[in-house]
């Protein structure tokens, strides 16, 4: 992976270390022994309890490495800012159409655009960040282009 920014909130990354702390210890030692009981039943190339354990542990190792680089590359989400642009971490008021929407601007590890947590890598995200209350705001959309304006930025 290149050493990409990994927008969290400080209770994010913290469940991301727990977790790669729990298969780091417990989780390789599971199945660790796994391989090793597969390995007594003899015959390697007809054991497909040897073959699960085998991709089990390729998954665990995968997750390993997928949640090292984002823990290493972390940058934890502040409220901190001048409080007029949008920027990661921002609650953003925009109006299209009469109708009212609120986002939260964060990582793309945390996002969940159903509950208006919206990536700062998405379309919609980026077209938000270094914004400011009263902008017009043009994102395309497989519909068309959509205006919003940002009413305040928190």
């Amino acid at each position: 992976m290149d050493d990409q920014k990994h927008y969290l909130t400080s209770g994010r990354l913290e469940d991301l270390k727990k977790e790669l702390n729990e298969l780091k210890t417990t989780r390789r030692i599971e199945v660790a022994d796994r391989l090793k009981r597969a390995k007594e039943l003899g015959d390697l190339s007809e054991n497909s309890e040897y073959v699960e354990a085998r991709e089990e542990q390729s998954l665990v190792e995968s997750r390993i490495f997928e949640l090292e680089e984002i823990v290493k590359n972390a940058v934890v989400i502040t409220k901190e800012g001048n409080g007029k642009n949008v920027q990661v971490g921002s609650t953003v008021v925009v109006e299209r159409d009469g109708q009212r929407s609120t986002f939260i601007i964060v990582g793309s590890n945390e996002s969940k655009p159903e509950a208006g947590f919206i990536s700062n890598e998405s379309p919609l995200g980026k077209s938000f960040l270094n914004r400011k209350a009263g902008d017009k705001v043009t994102v395309n959309t497989p519909r068309g282009e959509v205006v919003y304006k940002i009413a305040s930025v928190e």
